[in-house]
């Protein structure tokens, strides 16, 4: 690194004692709300503040302006522009002169979480040094540089965090940094315009910088994704929440276990479910899901379940099938204590017929309600949202079982026998599988739903989930309001349409008041139609009120599944080069294989290589000029 010397750079400074602080908070909220943990974390910086200034960018609610006031100074609103990075600009131009009152300005924003370990001895150790800024964490310098593939990306402090003391923010390079600021139109522009050069620019001018937590101590070059663990153990007060939920495959690659950062976190101290309920909102259920590791493979045995503090459950059972009446009470009396048991049925002849068998199985502790149908459209779905609406919005549970008579018999035999035992067994066991399960809802207040994971022994789900129903599904959840961001490939869904629920966070759903006409006879049971298209909403639903799922099995179905999928990994993978990511990447570009035919591989290799494609694209595109007027020249020598 060069270093200017027409910059006159005055020496740095310490932070004084009783000096005075002013702390800039950005926030963005897809729904103009403010998550929970974002006045947690600013509670904890107000006692190291003189001014708190949240600048959000977008809009703002009345009921997260009400979070925000009580731990800030000032909110300014702004347009959604620039990042937080033109939300920090624009915070620096309120303030104006009046930056002089102050001997640091701390500019930080809304992601990461904390305190996880307390602020104050960072503080007091930056506080001691002489620097003009420091940041918390840094990223070292890579050659080439992983954004452009070229060119380097220098050692810099990361952006999330970066405190400035007076001696560089009263100076002329500092106002001339920001007044020449660039546009930043996209995310790689905040990174590669700013926060990659930031330290560069002014470390080039002489200004002293440090940090709290150097890269250089740590083994990756990148440690708040790579190894947070590794700076919570340091003393570092915050969690980037970037290890939660970037790529799976990505964090696969550099083994970094989202579900032991949150147990760390936890052992810290931090109230984890303002980081759940955050997360749930604002990621996709499936990635969340495969990043905090979300699946939980419970015990026969009894190990967790609290007596002394019993739910309330209501079992909702739809029965087509008047012989499956026993096999599903077997499943539902596993449950321990006392709960309700409602049934819904298409006719009085299998009402009573159910009426009866239940009847020869009397319990205590247990109401029974036997109920018929309006109508059979929709089935098992119309049964749960019209049929039981009362049940689900009467405040009376704390959970609720949904089952349903599944045999599949379209499917065969073999096959329709294994999903139902993969939604049966996985469910409700045995009284200690079943025990162990509810223990999670009386463990984790934001627990939404429970249930198996995607079926895939006999069914092509991995890769296809959504099927047609993604349209359907994006129009239902502008219906309902639901913002949380889909999952590309599939959904988390409970495929099979049985789960344990709380019934509040089933209450989008519940709310919506459907009417038997709505799911249109057989035809909305079909893909694209509406019953597939709840059967994969309720994690969405229970998401968007910050409630998030768990997935669920037993120790045997998982051997089953774990080593099925495995071959099938290994047997894919076998003829596409690279690592995980490389070859995910790879299949991308190439897209989709269609019959491989010769017109389906020469798309997929110019899709692979794009110069190709953009010189020869006519091949593949008969909507090009010259594919059209090629086109018409075969047609006329048919003629």
């Amino acid at each position: 690194m060069t270093v200017r010397t027409d910059v006159v750079v005055p020496s740095p400074g310490v932070f004084p004692v009783g000096g005075r602080r002013l702390v800039v908070y950005v926030v963005w909220d897809r729904r103009g709300e403010v998550e929970d943990y974002v006045p947690f974390a600013l509670a904890g910086l107000r006692e190291h503040a003189a001014r708190v200034l949240v600048v959000v960018n977008g809009s703002l609610s009345d009921a997260g302006r009400a979070k925000l006031e009580p731990v800030s100074d000032e909110i300014l609103v702004r347009e959604n522009r620039g990042y937080d990075i033109w939300a920090h600009k624009e915070a620096l131009d309120h303030v104006g002169a009046g930056i002089a009152e102050f001997d640091e300005v701390l500019l930080t924003n809304d992601t990461w979480f904390g305190p996880v370990r307390p602020y104050t001895p960072v503080f007091e150790r930056l506080g001691e040094r002489a620097c003009h800024f420091w940041g918390m964490t840094d990223h070292a310098r890579e050659e080439p540089n992983p954004f452009t593939g070229e060119g380097v990306l220098h050692y810099h402090l990361q952006s999330f965090w970066i405190a400035v003391r007076r001696e560089m923010f009263l100076s002329e390079a500092w106002a001339s940094y920001w007044r020449d600021l660039p546009e930043m139109p996209d995310y790689f522009d905040a990174v590669l315009k700013h926060e990659a050069v930031f330290t560069e620019h002014f470390a080039s001018r002489g200004f002293v910088h440090d940090v709290a937590f150097a890269s250089e101590g740590y083994p990756t070059d990148h440690p708040a994704l790579f190894n947070p663990d590794l700076l919570l153990a340091d003393g570092c007060p915050v969690l980037k929440r970037r290890p939660l939920f970037h790529w799976p495959p990505f964090l696969d690659r550099h083994a970094v276990i989202g579900r032991w950062i949150v147990e760390d976190v936890a052992a810290h101290g931090y109230p984890t479910e303002l980081l759940w309920r955050d997360l749930a909102r604002n990621v996709e259920p499936k990635t969340l899901n495969a990043n905090a590791a979300m699946h939980e493979v419970l015990p026969e045995v009894d190990v967790s379940y609290d007596p002394s503090r019993p739910l309330r459950i209501v079992a909702v059972l739809h029965i087509f099938y008047v012989d499956m009446t026993d096999e599903m009470l077997d499943l539902v009396d596993t449950i321990p204590g006392a709960y309700d048991l409602v049934v819904t049925t298409p006719d009085a002849d299998k009402q009573a017929a159910i009426a009866e068998i239940i009847a020869a199985r009397p319990r205590p502790d247990r109401n029974v309600d036997v109920r018929v149908l309006d109508s059979n459209d929709g089935r098992d779905q119309s049964a749960f949202l019209i049929g039981c609406r009362d049940v689900l919005l009467g405040g009376e549970y704390d959970l609720v079982v949904k089952l349903h008579s599944k045999k599949t018999p379209q499917d065969g035999y073999n096959i329709g026998r294994h999903f139902k035992n993969q939604q049966f067994a996985n469910l409700l066991n045995s009284p200690g599988y079943t025990a162990n399960l509810l223990a999670l809802f009386q463990k984790e207040p934001g627990l939404g739903l429970a249930y198996p994971p995607m079926i895939h022994i006999g069914y092509p789900t991995m890769g296809r989930g959504w099927w047609s129903n993604r349209p359907g599904f994006q129009r239902l959840c502008e219906t309902l309001g639901i913002r949380v961001p889909l999952d590309e490939i599939s959904p988390l869904a409970p495929f099979g349409s049985m789960y344990i629920a709380r019934p509040e966070a089933l209450r989008l759903l519940v709310d919506h008041g459907w009417v038997y006409s709505d799911f249109g006879g057989a035809e909305a049971y079909r893909d694209g139609g509406l019953a597939h298209i709840l059967e994969r909403m309720p994690s969405y639903a229970a998401a968007e009120l910050g409630y998030h799922t768990r997935t669920v099995s037993t120790a045997e179905y998982m051997a089953i599944s774990h080593t099925s999928m495995e071959f099938n990994l290994d047997q894919m993978s076998a003829t596409i080069p690279g690592d995980s990511v490389e070859k995910i990447m790879f299949v991308k570009r190439a897209g989709y294989m269609g019959e491989g035919r010769l017109r389906d591989f020469v798309r997929m290799y110019f899709g692979l290589h794009p110069r190709a494609g953009r010189v020869f694209g006519w091949v593949i595109d008969p909507s090009s000029r010259f594919g059209r007027t090629l086109g018409r020249a075969r047609a006329l020598r048919r003629a």
